[in-house]
């Protein structure tokens, strides 16, 4: 797809430390609106780090973060920086979806009351409304038959894609997923990834932390290369994934490419 116009997140210079360890060393990236970004990296690179602080469920220690424009966690008065209190924080927060890696549904509710529950008790819309959406948003992941079942019925990818419906019915404006199929059976990974194309083919803005590369390579508009807390590599699938510049792109890939194959 075709970057043009403003990008609808875009992080400078994003640094996060925790205690002696810097995780973030200085982030750069632009996200635009419709386009589908994957990031890949190590374990302990910093993905779902970052993916946090776009949410602001960490606090960046350095740089900025906007969402459509906005500062994430932080507005500006008098030329100076200054943090929001938590209940504007929660406000700006309803306009980005994360799943994560652990599905975290309320298991005393439905999976139709697990949809419904933050539009209808954060929100305040109206139930009805609310329900018709839940509905509708179940049966696009697949799952209109499961609605008055429970988390405990289900299988890890069902209650995974419950977990984005659940996402979706707030309408947000941006979708993070943080390894959303580490935690499924192998089997199980598939049905997931399928709604997670849909989305995709639907315009979603999405930016996805994973290890799927056949993913990466389908439904990414760019991917993007972390190690160590820094980009080290962005492009097209093609120039990441096939042809990498960098030799620590090259050494990861390798690991996941067949025997006897080396990434270009």
């Amino acid at each position: 797809m075709t970057t043009v116009g403003q990008p609808l997140v875009s992080a400078r210079g994003v640094r996060k430390q925790f205690g002696p360890l810097q995780v973030l060393k200085g982030v750069d990236l632009d996200v635009h609106p419709g386009e589908v970004v994957v990031i890949l990296g190590p374990s302990g690179s910093g993905k779902s780090t970052f993916l946090r602080c776009v949410n602001h469920l960490e606090r960046i220690d350095a740089g900025s973060i906007t969402v459509d424009g906005e500062l994430v966690g932080y507005e500006q008065r008098g030329g100076r920086i200054h943090r929001l209190p938590e209940r504007r924080i929660a406000r700006t927060r309803r306009q980005i979806g994360m799943v994560f890696q652990h599905f975290n549904l309320f298991p005393h509710l439905t999976v139709l009351g697990n949809v419904i529950e933050a539009p209808v008790g954060v929100l305040r819309e109206p139930k009805a409304e609310v329900v018709e959406r839940a509905r509708a948003l179940l049966d696009k992941v697949g799952l209109a038959d499961k609605a008055d079942s429970y988390p405990r019925q289900l299988s890890g990818g069902q209650q995974q894609r419950v977990a984005i419906a659940r996402a979706l019915a707030m309408r947000p404006k941006l979708m993070l997923f943080d390894e959303p199929t580490s935690a499924l059976d192998p089997e199980l990974v598939g049905e997931v990834l399928g709604t997670m194309r849909d989305l995709a083919a639907d315009g979603l803005t999405m930016v996805v932390v994973t290890h799927e590369i056949s993913f990466a390579r389908e439904v990414a508009d760019r991917v993007v290369f972390m190690d160590g807390g820094t980009i080290v590599e962005s492009g097209t699938p093609a120039e990441v994934l096939d042809r990498p510049a960098n030799p620590r792109t090259r050494a990861f890939l390798a690991r996941f490419l067949p025997a006897g194959q080396s990434a270009a």
